[in-house]
């Protein structure tokens, strides 16, 4: 079984991500950095002790990473938005197997001191129009949360809007009380506390 692990707001530009993010929660993101194999760089927020939220955006001083890069940044256009969430598993192997086709190949990568494995689809795209979680298998004891400060902030309840929410519920591989399917047209929101009270990110 998966567990949530982060958010991911895509952004045409990663300050004018993490801008939209800070004007929408009252809180500061700090830096994270860059990704070399995909070509892309972060600014983080902690939600917890196992839980976080990064702003990712293209790097415009990296070399072009010969593949689609992930969470379908190649094609992101408009302004900032959550566009996808990530679940922690214990074997990314046998959770990829048994997950929708295009959930993606594991993928070692790295920032600084973090190892990862992660699940990179071919096109840059998760399955259930990216309803569907990236899946991500951590590498060692450091994860990102356990180095950010404490901004206050946690998850409440994550929704996911899909056309055929039932078959997205039957394949999803986590079971948390705070992620809600629902139909409607593919979108994400995020209901998040904050020192002032609870914001939304969609």
């Amino acid at each position: 079984m998966a567990a949530f692990d982060h958010l991911a707001v895509a952004a045409a530009t990663l300050g004018e991500g993490a801008a939209a993010v800070e004007a929408a929660l009252g809180v500061a993101l700090v830096p994270g950095g860059r990704h070399a194999a995909m070509a892309t760089h972060n600014r983080l927020l902690g939600l917890g002790p196992h839980e976080y939220l990064e702003v990712i955006a293209t790097d415009p001083e990296a070399a072009p990473p010969g593949r689609p890069r992930w969470f379908g940044l190649d094609v992101f256009a408009g302004p900032p938005r959550l566009t996808h969430w990530i679940a922690r598993v214990g074997d990314l192997d046998a959770a990829l197997a048994a997950a929708p086709a295009g959930a993606g190949r594991a993928t070692a990568l790295a920032r600084g001191d973090f190892r990862w494995c992660f699940g990179v689809p071919e096109d840059g795209r998760h399955p259930f129009d990216d309803c569907f979680p990236a899946l991500i298998e951590w590498q060692g004891d450091r994860h990102p949360a356990a180095a950010l400060p404490d901004s206050g902030c946690r998850l409440v309840r994550l929704e996911i809007a899909h056309p055929d929410p039932e078959a997205l519920k039957a394949a999803l591989p986590v079971r948390d009380p705070r992620i809600a399917v629902c139909a409607g047209q593919p979108a994400l929101r995020a209901t998040i506390s904050t020192p002032h009270g609870e914001r939304t990110l969609a």
